[in-house]
């Protein structure tokens, strides 16, 4: 019982940190938009891109929620928020809690793991 009680905290930390950005970014779109790599940007127009990545975002957010094979969307989550990293790596100072919130993305997808490689992690 407190491992899924732990499990839920873990998802819902996880959700929030994709919920909040697309939302935010729908009264105050300047705060964000500066995040993504200069190579994206331009390629459509700003609000286009932050936007489409805000959807998702927010479809990540609420799988994660659901806990329906849950390893998916934590692996992609673990994925986007050290490609953030990688690309932001001048903004460190701000961006080095995605490295926190990756490492609860890369554990739940750890403990999500399907296959063989959960069977001997369960048993040990």
């Amino acid at each position: 019982m407190k491992r899924d009680h732990a499990n839920l905290v873990l998802r819902a930390g996880l959700a929030f940190a994709f919920l909040y950005p697309p939302l935010n970014a729908i009264f105050d779109p300047n705060a964000w938009i500066g995040y993504f790599p200069h190579f994206m940007r331009g390629v459509v127009p700003d609000p286009m891109l932050l936007h489409s990545f805000g959807i998702v975002e927010i479809v990540l957010a609420l799988w994660i929620l659901s806990d329906w094979k849950i390893f998916w969307p934590s692996a992609a989550a673990a994925l986007i928020l050290l490609t953030i990293v990688f690309f932001g790596w001048n903004d460190l100072q701000v961006l080095f809690r995605d490295l926190s919130i990756a490492s609860i993305a890369l554990a739940l997808a750890l403990q999500n793991y399907p296959g063989a490689f959960r069977k001997k992690i369960t048993t040990a």
